[in-house]
């Protein structure tokens, strides 16, 4: 019998090893300062933001800007004008302006902007109103009159087209 020659390639004497690289911890002070620059990249966004929520009109002979405070303060004074709506604004928003009112700093009445948030791009307006309306009033009846005298008194008044209005419900007032 022929000798029998092993062909197979030897075993290696030592395992191979991977190479792991781990990259260097960064320093705390780069940690930091991203942190600032995120932070301050999100105060900038809120300015431009607030900057860019205005109405605009443009005339012939030059153009009309229109800040979005008197919007909201139109379409909450409409809105509190319909019957069956007792106030404007969520839980907080209530207690803050009662307690104003108690120390002095300003009446229930004079906050007619509060529980309103209006968007306005260009001459399109977008308005959300938070209400709380009377015991045994009919909630669709209530929010559709709110909807329609608000949508009335912003184009009326302002010339501006009013795209949406939301209304969100917070709280039925029941008399004592």
């Amino acid at each position: 019998m022929p000798a029998m020659t092993d062909t197979s390639t030897p075993p290696a004497t030592e395992p191979a090893q991977a190479q792991v690289q781990v990259p260097a911890p960064r320093p705390e002070s780069d940690t930091a300062a991203a942190e600032k620059i995120s932070v301050s990249g999100r105060v900038a966004s809120a300015v431009v933001e607030r900057l860019r929520n205005e109405g605009s009109l443009t005339a012939e002979r030059g153009s009309t800007t229109i800040a979005d405070d008197v919007v909201e303060k139109i379409a909450g004074i409409a809105a509190r004008g319909v019957p069956g709506v007792h106030d404007l604004g969520g839980d907080v928003a209530r207690v803050v302006a009662g307690l104003r009112e108690r120390v002095g700093l300003g009446d229930a009445d004079a906050d007619t902007d509060r529980g309103v948030k209006v968007r306005l791009e260009g001459d399109q307006a977008t308005v959300e109103i938070t209400l709380v309306i009377e015991y045994g009033q009919v909630v669709r009846t209530v929010t559709e009159a709110v909807r329609n005298e608000v949508i009335a008194a912003v184009e009326k008044m302002l010339s501006l087209q009013v795209t949406e209005v939301n209304i969100r419900v917070d709280d039925v007032h029941v008399e004592a």
